[in-house]
């Protein structure tokens, strides 16, 4: 049975697919166990100094000058999760989960947060046997990682919070307990370096990015055979005009848009007819669609980026420890407003086909697409949803 293994630097999107939507199993590679435990010993390193390091002998946040007592250490790992798991709303889905505790194991697997190796195979465990944490949906602003949410999942490795197993929401450890799963007492750094990350947005985007990628294909075959329903010719998308204007994502999708109606008898049919040229909504496919491919090629690369990154503070290296930002969220906030524009500009699109074919005037078919229009009202009140659709889209 296929099993992916994580260590921090080579997870791709299709893996990312595989483990969150198809319950593929992950394992910590020899590489990555090297590495955490590695990262462990130099952070024990600088502990046995009695140096002062934020998040392993500190308050958090404005508290960070408040030094704390070793024999504490494990009390303050323990408080801080309890105190941040304060989010509201809905449980994120299944598969938003899945793709969380994933990237959390990738992430601390690549040898830079001083975890010992048992969190990361905990996270791993967790969700090869699919006991899920109860994560809600608001609490994250991301200016210093998904605090609140991950603070909800670790809350299930010490065996407190809520978590879903095989479907049903239920305590945190009675949900270990039926998965013959042993919760954690956490150590130094380790709380901080489960929730000072951005795992759940980059989990949120790299679903949706994944989506948008098809969205684009099936615009591609929408947007054909949209062409052929009215009429429309694919002159617009010679190679040539393409040339002119070198942008690859609609060189990409003209040349997609060529090989889809390629054998098109429709429009063979009429390609010498008195038409002199089609609707923007036909004729500028490939601006549009091309314009938005671009953007999700993009997007795709930042999700790649971080889903291989390290993004917790402070991070530890071979001799010090250093506070740094890689926890902050804006790469991934500019990546998912970016990708929400270039959807909703397919959407817009789209809606305006509808419209062209349903009106009879602009179409030269049968009103609302029915024949006995009046008796029936077709494809009316489709189109006016597509609309509605359309400009919730905007908001």
């Amino acid at each position: 049975m296929k099993k992916i293994y994580v260590d921090g630097e080579n997870l791709t999107m299709n893996d990312m697919i595989s483990v969150s939507r198809n319950h593929v199993k992950i394992a910590l590679s020899k590489k990555g166990r090297k590495k955490v435990f590695e990262s462990r010993k130099n952070l024990e390193k600088i502990v046995e100094r009695q140096r002062v390091v934020y998040g392993i002998n500190t308050g958090f946040g404005e508290l960070c000058s408040v030094k704390i007592p070793p024999s504490k250490i494990e009390e303050l790992q323990k408080n801080l999760l309890r105190s941040h798991a304060v989010g509201v709303g809905n449980p994120l889905s299944e598969e938003i989960v899945r793709a969380v505790l994933l990237l959390r194991a990738n992430a601390l697997s690549k040898g830079f947060s001083g975890v010992r190796i048992e969190i990361v195979e905990k996270l791993i465990e967790m969700l090869n046997k699919n006991v899920l944490p109860v994560i809600p949906e608001k609490g994250s602003v991301g200016a210093s990682g998904d605090l609140a949410p991950l603070a909800h999942m670790a809350l299930t490795l010490i065996g407190e919070g809520e978590a879903f197993f095989n479907g049903e929401r239920m305590k945190s450890k009675d949900a270990l307990k039926k998965a013959g799963i042993k919760p954690l007492k956490l150590e130094s750094k380790e709380g901080l370096a489960l929730i000072n990350g951005t795992s759940v947005m980059t989990a949120v985007l790299a679903l949706s990015v994944y989506d948008a990628e098809k969205l684009v294909k099936n615009s591609e075959i929408a947007g054909s055979m949209s062409l052929e329903a009215l009429k429309g010719t694919d002159k617009a998308f010679d190679p040539e005009v393409m040339q002119v204007r070198k942008h690859k994502g609609q060189i990409d999708v003209a040349h997609n848009l060529r090989l889809l109606l390629k054998n098109s008898e429709i429009i063979k049919s009429h390609r010498n007819c008195q038409k002199i040229q089609d609707a923007y909504t036909l004729r500028c496919m490939p601006q549009v669609i091309g314009a938005s491919k671009e953007v999700v090629d993009w997007v795709k690369k930042v999700v790649e980026i971080e889903i291989n990154s390290a993004t917790d503070n402070p991070l530890i290296f071979e001799n010090e420890s250093i506070s740094s930002g890689n926890f902050h969220g804006q790469p991934i906030a500019f990546a998912a407003d970016f990708l929400g524009i270039a959807v909703s500009e397919i959407g817009d699109f789209s809606e305006r086909r509808t419209a062209r074919m349903t009106d009879s005037k602009l179409s030269n078919l049968p009103p609302f697409l029915t024949k006995k229009s009046g008796l029936n009202s077709g494809f009316m009140t489709t189109q006016y949803t597509a609309a509605a659709l359309a400009s919730e889209n905007k908001v």
